[in-house]
């Protein structure tokens, strides 16, 4: 089968290089998946789990993505919930070979059905950028209406789930970027908008949650505007600021069934929108993610027209 592979951590994405790989075999709790579309997250190449397995040892040349959107070509022993020829989203394990292939294993659990109305490039998009907004706002933020919630990258994959889901719960999101970001995080529900480049963000004022995206600086400074008793969300590792009265926690998304399913839901429906970059196919897949300008929004390589 084709795919993008990986050997040189040092080399980031100007290592990837697009070849020909064994089909992966289906095992106990598994199925094997032909994939139609697959995400990619921009900071993958540094973390650990894409260069070696469990036991920390090397598994290179290694296949990175881990969104999809498919359709079950095998199914393991055991495996329950996933019939063969069912289309399937969801996420691949951080520490196997991911997405961006023509076909990939993946522990059942860690897929969704996919209604046939919904794209595969469109849900593609969502397990990673939806699961984290939902995590962070509900598992852990706890978000109740009429909260306020501070939205980091609100233009951006992650940052518009985070925006749209905080105001369908019935919160108050002022939304954050860089200046040409500003009517893109409106566009998707912020109420208000930071300039981070320009504007001081401790005008803002106290808020209820803050959702970081982004850490250093900007992520001490916002952990000081979480008023007692609030919630500070971040994805980018533990927050250096934790004032004694706000909860403050750092996660890393799992995948999730039922979540997924009340994504896709919404999407279906029309309360939420994704936010997608660039598509590009698979064969163009190595330069595409390869793009010096920047891009605001999820990259999705369309592994079958």
């Amino acid at each position: 089968m084709k795919a993008v592979m990986v050997t040189d951590q040092a080399a980031g994405t100007a290592g990837m290089k697009l070849g020909e790989r064994s089909e992966p075999q289906v095992a106990i709790n598994d199925v094997v998946v032909e994939v139609h579309a697959s995400g990619f997250v921009g900071t993958e190449l540094a973390w650990p789990s894409t260069w070696t397995d469990r036991r920390d040892r090397d598994r290179t040349p290694s296949i990175p993505g881990h969104e999809l959107a498919g359709v079950v070509t095998a199914v393991g022993y055991g495996t329950t919930g996933l019939s063969l020829g069912q289309r399937v989203f969801g996420l691949a394990d951080w520490y196997r070979d991911g997405t961006l292939a023509e076909y990939v294993a993946v522990e059942a659990r860690n897929l969704a059905p996919l209604p046939g109305d919904v794209d595969f490039t469109v849900s593609a998009s969502l397990p990673i950028s939806g699961l984290t907004a939902w995590q962070g706002l509900f598992d852990h933020g706890r978000l109740r209406a009429g909260q306020s919630v501070l939205a980091h990258g609100a233009a951006g994959a992650v940052g518009s789930m985070v925006t749209q889901l905080a105001r369908e719960a019935g919160a108050y999101v002022i939304g954050t970027g860089r200046a040409a970001d500003r009517q893109k995080a409106l566009d998707f529900g912020a109420q208000e908008f930071v300039d981070l480049e320009n504007d001081a963000l401790e005008d803002v004022g106290d808020v209820d949650l803050v959702f970081d995206l982004i850490g250093g600086d900007i992520g001490k400074r916002s952990a000081r505007l979480v008023r007692a008793g609030g919630t500070l969300v971040s994805i980018v590792g533990p927050s250096e600021t934790r004032p004694a009265d706000v909860l403050t926690i750092d996660f890393v998304v799992e995948s999730d069934r039922a979540q997924l399913g009340e994504i896709v839901q919404r999407v279906r429906d029309g309360r939420l929108r994704t936010n997608i970059g660039i598509v590009s196919p698979l064969h163009d897949a190595v330069a595409a993610l390869n793009q010096t300008k920047r891009i605001s929004g999820k990259k999705i390589i369309r592994v079958r027209p």
